[in-house]
């Protein structure tokens, strides 16, 4: 489609309403309140237009538009976006397409548009949120793996903003078990960010979903991250954040959860920890305490069996396998909590000599059932 035809595509008048000048969510509201659908606004004569509040370079677009001067300043820059998303694949979901959720166009702020790369009938699909610190410890990681893997296996599509830590852990656990993602970035979608991530966006991007409210060349800034968590918390039914310190943007996230009516659970972890504390403090204020996959499913009210399970029978997390360890590995790991301990309280617990018991927690390393934290060692299965 050329850049003079693109008025005729479907999303084209969704494209414009997000990059009107001036047209924020308090005009937005007053002229909803008016109409049926926003995009009534565009068929409106200027008269009409500058009594709802618009400036007047808001009315030249829309009168542009409707007698379809393609040269009008803001309409070129809509030409231009489009082609763009074109040539790069890029999908245009507005408010009125089949893939959009009705869920996120109710939350305060909806974004009038989303970018896609990927398959956007996943947007509709049932959504688990997972965030967490950027600065995640070894066992956060491993947590949100496991949650991502399981949620994912249960049908839950987990969706996150691809950040470091526990967003980019719960991407690649998803797609490492064989289930898509989405992610929500807060940038254009040729911007991708962070650049460690690049390699994990491309599987995001070819097995899942990432979306973003800004147009492709928008670079990334510290306002739009914020501002991304509030699609994160909107397309899903429930958030969980794994770890998250007192000054997290995940708390960011749990809070817009709880205003737009949506499940926030939380990740209890070592008091001793930092960034368990937002997990804590959200588990005071309300939110759901999470040990297992089952916790969540249970308050989201989903119910799920393995195949040819009666109806009766709830899938329970077994125990962890320690099939091929021995009695001294075994010893070791019973001895280990989800604190860290140090070698030498493990010493005295199990009797092992260092040499014996360092072999051991290498063997309990490569099984994925310990790991080497600051002060010592902690069990993770």
């Amino acid at each position: 489609m050329s850049e003079c035809q693109w008025q005729s595509a479907s999303e084209a008048p969704w494209l414009l309403l997000s990059l009107l000048p001036r047209f924020g969510l308090k005009l937005r509201e007053r002229i909803a309140a008016h109409t049926d659908e926003l995009t009534d606004l565009l068929s409106m004569n200027p008269a009409t237009l500058r009594a709802m509040g618009l400036g007047a370079d808001t009315v030249e677009a829309v009168t542009a538009w409707q007698i379809g001067d393609t040269g009008q300043p803001v309409l070129a820059k809509v030409g231009r976006i489009y082609a763009q998303c074109q040539q790069q694949g890029m999908e245009l979901v507005g408010q009125g397409h089949d893939h959009f959720p009705d869920a996120l166009k109710q939350i305060h702020d909806a974004p009038l548009l989303l970018y896609g790369l990927g398959d956007t009938r996943l947007l509709v699909q049932d959504q688990i949120g997972i965030v967490g610190s950027r600065n995640a410890t070894r066992a956060g990681l491993d947590h949100a793996r496991h949650f991502a893997a399981e949620l994912g296996r249960r049908g839950l599509l987990v969706s996150s903003g691809l950040a470091l830590g526990i967003d980019g852990a719960a991407h690649a656990g998803a797609l490492d078990a064989g289930f898509p993602t989405l992610a929500v970035i807060g940038c254009g979608l040729d911007r991708l960010y962070p650049a460690q991530h690049r390699k994990l966006a491309h599987r995001v991007i070819d097995n899942g979903l990432i979306v973003s409210e800004y147009p492709p060349g928008t670079q990334p800034r510290a306002a739009f991250f914020p501002k991304r968590n509030r699609i994160i918390s909107g397309l899903s039914r429930g958030v969980l954040v794994v770890e998250a310190s007192l000054k997290s943007g995940s708390l960011i996230t749990a809070r817009l959860a709880l205003e737009q009516g949506r499940e926030v659970f939380a990740i209890p972890g070592s008091v001793h920890s930092p960034v368990a504390r937002g997990c804590h403090q959200l588990i005071r204020q309300g939110a759901t305490l999470v040990e297992t996959a089952d916790d969540v499913l249970e308050e989201l009210g989903i119910w799920w069996h393995e195949p040819g399970v009666g109806t009766d029978d709830r899938v329970v997390s077994k125990g962890p396998d320690l099939t091929g360890l021995d009695k001294r590995e075994i010893a070791v790991f019973e001895a280990l909590g989800y604190d860290p301990q140090s070698t030498d309280a493990l010493s005295q617990a199990t009797g092992l000599p260092a040499d014996q018991l360092m072999q051991s927690l290498l063997l309990l390393e490569l099984q994925g059932l310990a790991n080497a934290a600051p002060g010592g060692y902690l069990k993770i299965a």
